[in-house]
């Protein structure tokens, strides 16, 4: 089965939550939740906006979890969560992990923390219950690929572009390839990020790996002021273009599901 990943952003509105719900209804099979940091690498102008308003609002990593633990009988797909190093290492890796595990969180990506780097933070995360996700880009060398191919836990996030997230016309013509790299080394689902904006590119991308990741597009629409209803009709046509490709794939090419997936 084809997978659909969205992102919210914690905290970008009072109600955030309740985007979260709605991302479940519309038929999400995973959902990343960014924890705001002030100064994020990978993130492009949208994602940083999205960001900046949670941070205005007063949001904290301890907010977003309490917030989380408050709707945790009500939500029945894992949660990523996705920060930046500092967050992750103010007190310790172990206490970080802990405490999203306690709050219901699944799994962790640090895009801050290379492989070769990850020793700690990976040790904690399985401690906790928690799959760390590491990310891998179209220049990512072969043996380097492999290495986070294997230590990738949940599934591998292909960073389909050069640069930071962002709405984008196209996907990119680097998504494609870089999905076949991966899955060559790998039997984890690999879900492709950044640019993916429209439908169409999530029909596009899912042809090529096993799901999408979709941030910018759904924080712009929450900047601008839709409401969870609206998002959730926009999340629903995004599983309906993922769906689209699934259903040109023959079942046993497949990958086994994630556990915890959606059924």
């Amino acid at each position: 089965m084809k997978r659909l990943y969205p992102y919210l952003t914690g905290g970008i509105t009072e109600d955030w939550t309740d985007y979260l719900l709605a991302y479940q209804e519309a038929g999400a099979d995973a959902i990343e939740i960014g924890l705001p940091f002030s100064d994020p690498m990978l993130d492009g102008t949208t994602i940083q906006q999205a960001s900046d308003r949670a941070l205005r609002r007063g949001t904290t990593v301890d907010a977003i979890l309490a917030d989380l633990a408050a709707v945790r009988d009500r939500i029945s797909v894992p949660l990523f969560a996705m920060t930046y190093a500092n967050l992750v290492f103010r007190d310790s890796p172990e206490v970080f992990c802990r405490r999203l595990a306690e709050a219901g969180v699944s799994g962790l990506i640090v895009p801050d923390v290379p492989v070769d780097e990850a020793d700690g933070l990976s040790s904690a995360a399985e401690a906790a219950g928690v799959d760390l996700v590491l990310l891998a880009a179209p220049v990512t060398p072969p043996e380097r690929l492999a290495e986070i191919a294997a230590r990738s836990r949940g599934f591998v996030y292909a960073v389909s572009v050069l640069g930071t997230t962002g709405e984008r016309d196209e996907l990119a013509g680097t998504a494609a390839p870089l999905a076949a790299r991966i899955k060559a080394v790998t039997d984890l689902p690999v879900l492709i990020g950044f640019g993916i904006s429209r439908p169409e590119h999530a029909t596009a991308a899912a042809r090529a790996g096993d799901g999408v990741v979709v941030a910018s597009a759904l924080m712009r629409r929450v900047l601008d002021g839709a409401t969870p209803g609206e998002l959730l009709d926009d999340v629903a046509a995004l599983r309906a273009a993922v769906d689209q490709a699934d259903q040109e794939v023959p079942a046993d090419h497949a990958h086994a599901e994630v556990s915890g997936d959606r059924g």
